[in-house]
């Protein structure tokens, strides 16, 4: 299986070299499958992909290529070896010979490869459930960190979802309280919660200490390593077990974001959330030698729990799950939002007193919530007033003329 997907990504890199040297006019499909075919001949480690797997690597080509013209994505580019993921595709589903074993386990042909098999984790067409509008189109064979994967392609008829009639909610992203709802809710992982001992949030103490010390393994063994020399077998023994650890911690997220995620896309009809400028937010600290930074570890800190929380993913998960259960996502803008008083929205100087208190300091208002339900509420207000009237007001603070009081009221 890794030559198999060796052989796919050198296949890619062949086929862009390829495509981007010919002139545009002996650009074609018949073209590029009869070069593929010739080097399948020709060249015997690139014949270990299998003939219908090389017509998929094809596919996806011209469907990037497709993606970039129509303005969705860049061009394609070149897969480098330690950056890509590995995978294979399957694209014919009768050769698969899918059977279950028991409830846990079930076996699977993969094309030169054999029978092998794999853990059952969900529901699958197969022997008196598959028919015509339900069945097995194809699979595609994923390695990470933790091994070989297999996720099948599935065509089944798509249900029509009726509008959701459930509340509208706005959600306030953070670090500390990870989702702030508008209602007062709040979604957490208090138990795998980062610490300064602990700085990844989704590893166990002794998971930790087991990470710690195998970077420490890995950094001794690198400082012997000399330029352009080859890494050994046992420091990359090491990186693989590093990078298993990350995997889980990964997976443990992930989780914990689709169980979210699916309970609050099905109990509301609007969700609207912060559109967030994340890879400005994580940008580093350290300036240049003339302007040096300041408060370069912690805001180096921030960044790393920001990350960690992967804020966008969240979004991304709540945009097509909405969509699944009838509702809908919209995204405001977020300047202001954490400083601006729901209750009269007005923004003012010092009314957010630290992380989880807000205190608005107009005269004539004085509420006080927490500053993360506070900034939530501000959030759904915008797309309720048509991204229009909260701006305004908080502007008006500063140009209001001195000795006039602002409004009591919104």
């Amino acid at each position: 299986m890794d030559d198999q997907a060796h052989a796919a990504r050198t296949m890619w890199n062949l086929l862009h070299d390829w495509w981007t040297m010919l002139p545009k006019d002996k650009r074609s499909l018949a073209a590029a499958d009869a070069a593929i075919r010739q080097a399948r001949k020709e060249i015997d480690w690139l014949a270990v992909l299998p003939a219908q797997a090389a017509q998929a690597v094809l596919k996806t080509y011209f469907q990037a290529w497709k993606n970039c013209w129509e303005g969705r994505a860049d061009e394609p580019s070149f897969k480098a070896r330690f950056r890509t993921a590995m995978s294979v595709d399957i694209p014919q589903g009768r050769d698969l010979n899918i059977t279950r074993v028991h409830r846990r386990w079930g076996m699977v042909n993969i094309p030169r490869v054999g029978r092998v098999r794999f853990r059952w984790t969900k529901n699958l067409p197969v022997g008196k459930r598959a028919n015509k509008d339900n069945r097995i189109t194809g699979a595609r064979l994923v390695k990470d960190a933790l091994g070989w994967h297999i996720a099948f392609r599935v065509q089944t008829l798509a249900p029509v979802f009726e509008p959701h009639a459930g509340p509208e909610v706005g959600i306030d992203v953070g670090v500390t309280v990870p989702l702030a709802l508008s209602d007062g809710d709040t979604k957490d992982h208090a138990e795998w919660k980062s610490s300064k001992d602990k700085p990844n949030a989704w590893l166990t103490e002794g998971e930790q200490a087991k990470l710690l010390r195998l970077e420490r393994r890995a950094a001794h063994r690198k400082s012997f390593r000399k330029r352009g020399e080859r890494t050994s077998n046992r420091l990359r023994a090491t990186y693989d077990q590093i990078q298993g650890l990350r995997a889980r911690a990964k997976r443990r997220h992930q989780d914990w974001q689709h169980q979210t995620t699916t309970e609050i896309a099905a109990k509301y009809s609007v969700i609207v959330v912060e559109d967030l400028a994340i890879t400005n937010m994580v940008r580093s600290a350290k300036g240049t030698i003339e302007e040096p930074g300041k408060n370069v570890k912690q805001k180096a800190g921030l960044n790393r729990s920001i990350s960690q929380e992967a804020w966008g993913r969240t979004v991304t998960m709540l945009a097509y799950k909405t969509a699944r259960y009838g509702g809908t996502l919209v995204k405001v803008p977020a300047p202001g939002t954490s400083q601006r008083c729901s209750a009269c929205g007005f923004t003012t100087p010092g009314s957010r007193e630290n992380q989880a208190t807000f205190v608005c300091k107009n005269p004539d208002c004085g509420w006080s919530a927490n500053a993360d339900w506070n900034a939530a509420r501000n959030v759904l207000h915008l797309y309720r007033m048509s991204l229009a009237l909260i701006p305004a007001a908080g502007r008006a603070v500063v140009r209001r003329t001195r000795g006039v009081k602002p409004a009591t009221a919104r």
